[in-house]
């Protein structure tokens, strides 16, 4: 089966001399904003998930009493 893309217009407003360095040069500025984007959301999308999973390990900090490995650590010399 074939799936079919629709694209939407985003609208970018430049300064007249930025647009014809622009036009002086051979890339496609369509394709080259399109990735810019995607690798921009990408980069937002991973930036959240380290942020969830800072907070899920920050929570997990928490079980453990605090001081509890300095005594385990402690109980276990005693026991040597």
């Amino acid at each position: 089966m074939f799936r079919v893309l629709t694209l939407r217009t985003v609208t970018v407003k430049v300064e007249d001399k930025l647009r014809k360095k622009m036009g002086s040069l051979p890339i496609n500025w369509s394709q080259y904003i399109r990735e810019a984007i995607a690798e921009r959301i990408e980069r937002e999308e991973r930036r959240k998930a380290a942020e969830k999973l800072l907070e899920s390990l920050q929570v997990r900090e928490r079980l453990v009493p605090k001081g509890f490995i300095n005594e385990a650590v402690r109980e276990t010399r005693r026991t040597r």
